[in-house]
């Protein structure tokens, strides 16, 4: 059987990679007593799939992992009290569902993400003006790891929400995720020209298209 888990990744786990969380969910899997499933050959490895990379530093509101375990896997095995039992502190579960074994890897259904970005200090006024270059721009050319690639079409939505003065400002953020290019809400601050230390930034949301990429 095929489980997916959506988790929230908060704390200190904001500064676990993705490598260290895979091996998270698997030794949180053998702590519950999950019939976790391993892969065939001289070094097998547990089936199990996180849907997209989180950058260190970024909390996340609604990650995604699935697990496939043996079908012999008891259903009270699977409640969200008790896998919360078997997780660390900054991992939280929100629900746990049975989805078809032979559908795509996650990794391949990722279209985009939503990110809450929290800033502190400069005046809206500028960073409307910020935001109103960025969606007007026909293009955002920066480098990655030296690479040239372009920003732009990587930002679908982007908006300042402030419903009262006293409140911190939040951007919200919707970015796409496609084959070899993935928006980042720090490079969007970035060219906002807002220091990215300053900021909490959390994924708030994954969307899913409903074919892989192929």
């Amino acid at each position: 059987m095929r489980i997916r888990i959506t988790f929230t990744k908060t704390g200190p786990l904001r500064y676990c990679s993705h490598l260290d969380l895979h091996g998270l969910w698997e030794r949180a899997a053998r702590r519950a007593g999950l019939p976790l499933l391993y892969s065939q050959g001289f070094h097998p490895l547990p089936r199990l799939q996180l849907a997209a990379a989180l950058p260190l530093g970024f909390s996340g509101r609604a990650e995604i992992v699935d697990l496939w375990l043996d079908d012999s896997c008891r259903a009270d095995l699977l409640t969200p009290a008790h896998l919360q039992s078997a997780l660390p502190g900054g991992l939280i579960m929100r629900k746990a569902d049975r989805v078809d074994e032979s559908s795509p890897p996650l990794q391949t259904l990722v279209q985009a993400a939503e990110y809450e970005v929290t800033l502190a200090g400069p005046p809206a006024t500028d960073i409307h003006q910020g935001i109103r270059r960025i969606m007007d721009a026909v293009s955002l050319p920066r480098l990655r790891r030296g690479r040239p690639y372009d920003l732009r079409p990587l930002i679908e939505s982007l908006q300042m929400i402030r419903k009262r003065k006293t409140d911190p400002l939040i951007l919200r953020m919707r970015l796409a995720q496609r084959e070899g290019a993935a928006g980042r809400p720090d490079e969007v601050l970035q060219e906002l020209g807002l220091p990215t230390e300053e900021a909490r930034i959390e994924r708030s949301a994954l969307i899913f298209r409903e074919k892989p990429i192929e």
